[in-house]
């Protein structure tokens, strides 16, 4: 099986997605209400602070809300030099391209061009065949809300070894994988479950939604991002990579274990081919990005209200009372108790997160630039829940 700290990179979304929320502020009354003080973020900035004692590099983000954006930082973004991290760093988000895919898809059943019930035999001819896989029997619904049963293939021994840990991946950083070979190596295992009757995370799902998007829109699923996303909300520093290795300036070093515990030396593992993410987990952006992005959808801005309502009917992963998952998009409840949607992420040398309230009104996104280490949970609660 991959490392521990290898879970923490392709097999993103989840980790550490059980609680986040926001609570609203009610100013006191007399007369008449006097208007809730602008909020300082010290909270945030202090949880920030904590996740760099605990071990992370550096932490960088934004937050926004109806009083303005707030940038924050912590730590270093890089370990050589030790030069602080920039609130403006773009970074690898992970698996937070999965919300990015899956509107690209409802999009396209908005158009009338597929339907989320469609079968993925349908539109991927023997994609999903062998060891009780069946693409017949899956709907593209069941792969964007993660209850198609089909194996993920970040869970491959043989891949943790050759993408996870340092000897394999200092040998394996530049491979390029095509979508397809990702998937063939999920289809040499047998399926978690029947399509439908449970709920597992698997980034073949996602790598298989943007197979379907090229072959539906002849495109390649990026360019169909670049188009009905990226381009039309001025999403300046977001960006899909492909097989390019390098991050875009301005950035920081990323940093991995590489091993199967979070202790050892630490190494820089900035540079990779993020094919081996694909529509899964390759995008680059930045904090405002994000957040301008998950503000935008919750809003109605990318998607008609039906679609909209679609992606936010949520799964409930057993064991997970406060996270339901629904189209690409998870729905979070914070110890305060406030809902908050967004999507986290993780790769290698890099684990980011991006929430906004259900008005889309107040969010937030950041990032780690270390693999290894948890605590954004705490940055999220601090953001929304501090009085």
């Amino acid at each position: 099986m991959p490392s521990r700290t290898a879970s923490r990179t392709l097999r993103l979304g989840l980790t550490g997605a059980a609680a986040l929320v926001a609570a609203s502020l009610t100013a006191p009354t007399a007369l008449a209400s006097s208007p809730a003080p602008p909020r300082d973020h010290a909270a945030t900035q202090q949880a920030m602070d904590a996740a760099v004692r605990n071990g992370v590099p550096g932490v960088a983000g934004q937050a926004k809300d109806k009083y303005g954006t707030w940038k924050g930082t912590s730590g270093v973004g890089n370990l050589r030099t030790n030069k602080p991290r920039s609130a403006a760093d773009r970074y690898r988000v992970g698996s937070i391209t999965k919300t990015f895919v899956s509107t690209v898809l409802l999009q396209l059943e908005a158009e009338g061009r597929l339907s989320l019930d469609d079968k993925v035999e349908k539109w991927l001819p023997g994609a999903v065949h062998g060891n009780g896989h069946d693409g017949s029997g899956i709907t593209l619904r069941q792969l964007l809300n993660h209850t198609s049963g089909i194996f993920d293939y970040t869970s491959d021994e043989d891949f943790g070894r050759t993408y996870f840990l340092k000897d394999g991946f200092f040998e394996h950083r530049y491979d390029t994988l095509s979508p397809e070979q990702l998937v063939r190596i999920a289809m040499a295992h047998r399926p978690d479950f029947e399509p439908g009757t449970s709920w597992n995370y698997s980034n073949t799902n996602y790598v298989l939604a943007g197979m379907v998007i090229e072959k539906a829109t002849g495109h390649a699923y990026g360019d169909e991002v670049r188009q009905r996303i990226i381009e039309p909300l001025g999403l300046r520093a977001t960006t899909v990579p492909g097989t390019n290795p390098h991050l875009p300036r301005p950035s920081s070093r990323a940093y991995g274990k590489l091993a199967q515990t979070a202790t050892g030396p630490t190494y820089d593992v900035t540079e990779l081919n993020p094919s081996i993410a694909s529509a899964a987990g390759e995008m680059i952006s930045d904090a405002r990005d994000l957040n301008r992005f998950y503000s935008a959808l919750l809003r109605g801005k990318l998607l008609p209200k039906k679609q909209l309502t679609e992606m936010k009917t949520t799964v409930r992963p057993e064991g997970s009372p406060n996270l339901g998952y629904g189209l690409g998009l998870m729905e979070r409840t914070l110890s305060c108790g406030v809902v908050v949607w967004g999507h986290n992420g993780g790769i290698q040398g890099s684990n980011s997160d991006a929430v906004t309230t259900a008005d889309g009104r107040h969010s937030l996104a950041f990032n780690f630039n270390g693999d290894w280490t948890g605590g954004s949970r705490a940055v999220v609660e601090a953001e929304f829940c501090a009085e």
